[in-house]
């Protein structure tokens, strides 16, 4: 071979080289951004799909936590990355409801759920509304009671304001007509499930799969459930509707891939999610933590989310301007 035609053919080796690289996603580590601290429902439920995932896409899946504002912070800083699939969120249903908090503050949304393409629901637990084991109260009965003839006498905490943790609350109140109860918002479920087993806080609505080892072990009280039936888990543990109460929220955990990610790494990102949900190490975690099976693909969760967000929506709304 000549020098102008070695000169030529390597020139189009070069040529073709970055585009054979951009079709081979992925080529390194994906980045999964946890919104919330560590001891949370979203942490616990991202980590494991996240090694399943590795197996799948053959490349590491890491998971970095970005905690902050009852959520906000991640949100902003996933829709702010790159979209070429190598940055996920992992986040709940108070990502839907910041835009309508920014309206009511007369802001400018920071994100909104156009910002987010929607992968896969990992989870929809029922919450539970919870007291510290120190509290007198062991029925829903004594503790509305109570909060009846003690406006903000009662304390509970959330993992952030507007956040997952918050709403639920926000609906009970008006479920019950109890008069608000006084608010200790921290910076995620783990820290909200401390103030309350430090007895910082009182009561507080938080995932079963978050709190059931504190139940057990007897330093949380379970009062109600917010599900539509009752836990398998906590059989002894009534519903919110069987006890007179129209107020029904699950604490769902899902994975988002920021605006403009390219269909075909979403479209292999979402095969990846979908074999690492039905695989046995993440059914079995599902069992341990007492939940059911509740996984949606991401047409599934597209759909489930769309209405899942007026919910959000209307409870920010009963909240009000708070902080």
């Amino acid at each position: 071979m000549d020098r102008r035609h070695f000169v030529i053919g390597t020139a189009a080796t070069l040529a073709a080289g970055p585009a054979f690289a951009q079709s081979a996603f992925p080529s390194h580590a994906v980045t999964i951004l946890v919104a919330f601290p560590p001891g949370g429902a979203n942490d616990i439920t991202t980590r494991p799909i996240a090694t399943a995932m590795e197996a799948v896409l053959k490349q590491p899946v890491v998971v970095e936590n970005k905690p902050g504002a009852g959520g906000q912070v991640g949100a902003q800083v996933a829709a702010n990355a790159k979209p070429d699939g190598y940055t996920l969120l992992s986040h709940n249903n108070g990502i839907s409801g910041y835009a309508e908090v920014d309206k009511l503050f007369g802001r400018t949304p920071k994100t909104q759920r156009t910002d987010f393409i929607p992968l896969a629901r990992l989870i929809a637990d029922p919450v539970l509304l919870l007291v510290n084991a120190q509290t007198p109260y062991k029925t829903l009965k004594e503790f509305i009671d109570d909060a009846k003839k003690r406006p903000e006498g009662i304390v509970y905490s959330s993992g952030g304001l507007y956040g997952a943790t918050h709403l639920p609350v926000a609906l009970f109140e008006k479920a019950t007509g109890i008069p608000k109860l006084r608010h200790l918002p921290t910076n995620g479920g783990g820290p909200a499930i401390n103030a309350l087993l430090g007895n910082n806080a009182q009561a507080s609505a938080q995932s079963t799969s978050a709190t059931l080892q504190h139940i057990k072990s007897g330093k949380l009280r379970a009062l109600a459930s917010f599900g539509g039936k009752r836990s398998k888990v906590l059989p002894d543990v009534p519903t919110m509707k069987e006890l007179g109460y129209d107020a029904e929220y699950y604490l769902w955990v899902g994975l988002f891939a920021p605006k403009g990610t390219p269909a075909a790494a979403v479209a292999t990102l979402s095969a990846a999610i979908d074999k690492a949900a039905d695989g046995e190490p993440f059914r079995k975690l599902i069992d341990n933590l007492g939940q059911e099976y509740a996984y949606l693909d991401a047409k599934g969760f597209a759909a489930f989310w769309a209405k899942d967000a007026e919910a959000a929506e209307d409870a920010v709304r009963l909240i009000g301007k708070q902080g």
